[in-house]
């Protein structure tokens, strides 16, 4: 199970910025247009966990973060940042079907609608 956050970023190149190492901590930083936007990332983890919950132990989940429009290389178009992993839209794509496993989906869809009724 994928839990998706997706975000429209037009025409901004999104990278991971990586800062310290040897001396100092390494603080990773999601930068899009040139702009610190590490928040997206520090959101999506809460969003992982309280699908968990919903689902308990049964399923696994992993959280992503999709940019939409953004100015993504020609290759690549994706990296990994906290364990959360930042893609493009065609790099999701890929990575939902290249996913194997048996899942109940009804089942999922039932105790998923009941944990987050409708606003």
């Amino acid at each position: 199970m994928f839990v998706v956050d997706a975000k429209r970023y037009v025409d901004k190149r999104p990278e991971l910025r990586v800062e310290g190492g040897i001396l100092r901590p390494r603080v990773e930083k999601l930068m899009v247009g040139g702009r610190d936007r590490t928040k997206l990332i520090d959101g999506v983890p809460g969003q992982v966990e309280q699908v968990r919950a919903a689902l308990g132990e049964t399923v696994p989940v992993a959280g992503v973060l999709c940019l939409i429009e953004p100015e993504w290389p020609l290759v690549g178009g994706y990296f990994s940042t906290r364990g959360i992993r930042v893609v493009a839209p065609r790099r999701l794509s890929k990575i939902l079907d290249e996913c194997g496993g048996e899942v109940d989906v009804a089942s999922v869809r039932d105790r998923i609608s009941a944990a987050f009724p409708r606003a």
